[in-house]
């Protein structure tokens, strides 16, 4: 449906001006005439009249929904919408080296606008450059804060809120290497708790956030300290009770973040973990009675590993035996490779935010980790976003909308998710594409887990992600993932092969594999590294592209080197192959071990058993 606009206030004028996406479909000849209104009440109404259409809204988000609502519709049918939650956002790491570039940040603002969330959250380790600390994200991209000022104001056009989510105990590992913070690590990369040199970091930090975020709204962290109080704190102090180590810390932080007026969320998982010896999933209501939260403090129920509704109902409801104040963080799964999990993603939506709905969680976020390199993707889980958003809204919106946006239908999008075979009835996950890909060719370590259909998989996936229109802008993401299939076709099964072919000293099939196969797969090998440079460059800052270039250069050259050692052999210059003389076992980091469900994320630890 085309639209075109009676009447409207200039900061609505401004808003369409700044959607791009919504423009095509913005129509003065042909288009029904559309009447725009804010109401007070929450949510949206889109009612029709012959040629006419009116839209009463709340807010920007909700306006910018209901016109995609109206743009996409099949049928004139009036409708009534509200988000069930009073918070509904969705958070991108840029902390894992792939940092966003201001376009990337913005076109993330405006889709989050269409589908209605209400903020966009950026999480910062130390991607954030802060004047009082010249090392803190040095060499890795960090924002500055122009581009954050940009990027508020940008949001701001749009209703949306820019939220800072920073890290004010754990996860600060990318500073440890640096002696002037190594002093105020306590273990791992916890900071050390009641160092004054602690608390003068975090209140740069603290600082710097406020004067670039206008938001009043800040997520602290604090997540996943397990040996908080166990380094240089127990040498220092001996031992004291860890609960109250993270007690005495929070409230320092508190007292920051209040000099600054903001509201303070954390994650809640380090209250159960020093409660329960480090688990998260646990139910003893007395323990759990002991636990203190300050009132000020939202906790944030972090959990994307379950498809089953009781789960997570279950935990919100310990959540708030400690705290009325119990918001919810799901995850759009694109932090397991190249490729994101969004069937996973959607049945563990529907039964998160089903469970939201029940106990009346009033906040809700959308995590969007880039674990081990952030080589997914940003928009590569756009079809989670728009499944998780018709649930918050209860909405019967058309997928044409989210053809509308992306170029693709919402089916056609999710073959990305097939790059990772095995899983297309969603209830399962694994990233098989990268533990394959990076497989090492002689030792094998995930050779076993290869199935007699992968390498046929692969090919097909190649096939179907080659069919897609080409017309969309994010055309470049399904290249990249063709490319990576066409790969893994020739790569998946390339161990087995040869420790076949040489346990049977069959010559002819390892010339065929060394001078055929292996020359195939290289030159596929660079045609992927250059369709993933692109979209690298397309969506984020140069800085972190240097990792991938090592890893994927570093499988050139062990492909090379395989191909110079196979022909040693053929050409009896080597008597053997030392790696192939030694007996094959399964794989055995996990003990679960099949491939449908078989999920390992560290390069480290896949390419190679030695030390990296």
């Amino acid at each position: 449906m085309r639209v075109y606009l009676c009447d409207c206030e200039e900061n609505v004028k401004k808003m369409l001006t700044e959607a791009i996406e919504l423009q095509p479909y913005f129509d003065v000849d042909h288009g029904v005439a559309l009447e725009i209104q804010k109401q007070q009440e929450n949510g949206y109404q889109i009612t029709f009249e012959s040629e006419k259409c009116r839209i009463a809204y709340h807010t920007f988000p909700q306006l910018c929904r209901a016109l995609l609502y109206v743009i996409a519709a099949e049928k004139k049918t009036d409708v009534t919408e509200c988000c069930a939650f009073d918070e509904f956002g969705m958070m991108f790491d840029v902390s894992r080296n792939a940092v966003l570039r201001m376009k990337t940040i913005k076109t993330l603002i405006r889709m989050a606008a269409y589908l209605g969330y209400g903020f966009v959250g950026l999480y910062m380790e130390d991607t954030i450059q802060v004047e009082e600390e010249p090392y803190f994200g040095y060499m890795r991209g960090a924002l500055t804060c122009e581009e954050l000022k940009e990027a508020d104001a940008y949001a701001e056009i749009f209703g949306i809120e820019l939220r800072p989510f920073i890290q004010t105990l754990a996860h600060l590992n990318q500073i440890v290497r640096y002696e002037e913070y190594q002093k105020i690590i306590d273990t791992d990369d916890i900071l050390l708790a009641e160092d004054p040199r602690t608390k003068t970091l975090l209140e740069h930090l603290i600082r710097t956030v406020s004067k670039n975020f206008s938001s009043k709204k800040i997520n602290i962290g604090m997540d996943e300290a397990h040996m908080v109080g166990l380094g240089k704190y127990l040498d220092r102090h001996g031992y004291r009770n860890r609960q109250e180590i993270m007690q005495r810390h929070l409230e320092m932080v508190l007292s920051i973040c209040k000099q600054y007026g903001f509201t303070v969320q954390m994650w809640s998982d380090m209250f159960f973990r020093l409660a329960f010896h480090g688990a998260y999933y646990e139910n003893d209501v007395e323990k759990l009675r002991g636990i203190h939260i300050p009132q000020e403090v939202e906790i944030g129920y972090w959990d994307y590993y379950s498809t089953d509704e009781a789960h997570y109902d279950e935990m919100i409801r310990r959540h708030k035996q400690l705290t009325e104040r119990t918001a919810f963080v799901g995850g759009a799964w694109k932090w397991t490779g190249f490729i994101p999990h969004n069937r996973y993603s959607i049945q563990a939506g529907k039964a998160a935010l089903a469970a939201c709905k029940k106990n009346r969680v009033d906040s809700v976020t959308i995590t969007c980790w880039g674990d081990d390199g952030a080589e997914a993707s940003a928009f590569s889980v756009l079809p989670t976003f728009f499944a998780d958003a018709q649930i918050a809204y209860g909405s019967r919106m058309s997928e044409n909308a989210f053809q509308l946006l992306t170029g693709y239908q919402l089916q056609e999008f999710l073959r990305l998710d097939d790059v990772n075979p095995y899983i297309e009835d969603g209830l399962t996950h694994n990233n098989a594409s990268k533990y394959l890909l990076y497989n090492d060719p002689l030792i094998g370590t995930f050779d076993s887990v290869v199935q007699k259909d992968t390498v046929e998989k692969f090919g097909k996936t190649a096939e179907l992600l080659g069919e897609l229109p080409k017309e969309s802008p994010f055309f470049y993401l399904m290249e990249t993932a063709r490319n990576l299939c066409l790969v893994l076709e020739k790569k998946a099964d390339l161990g087995r092969e040869i420790r076949l072919a040489y346990s049977q000293e069959d010559k002819e099939t390892l010339q065929e594999i060394a001078n055929i196969k292996i020359p195939v797969l290289l030159q596929r090998l660079q045609d992927f590294y250059q369709s993933f440079r692109t979209q690298w460059n397309l969506e984020n800052k140069s800085f972190g592209f240097e990792v991938q270039t090592v890893r994927i250069g570093g499988l050139l050259q062990r492909l090379k080197d395989v191909q110079e050692i196979l022909n040693a052999y053929l050409r009896e210059e080597i008597s053997g192959i030392a790696e192939l003389n030694e007996p094959q076992k399964a794989f055995h980091y996990f003990e679960q071990n099949e491939i449908r469900s078989l999920n390992y994320n560290l390069w480290t630890d896949i390419v190679s058993p030695s030390k990296i």
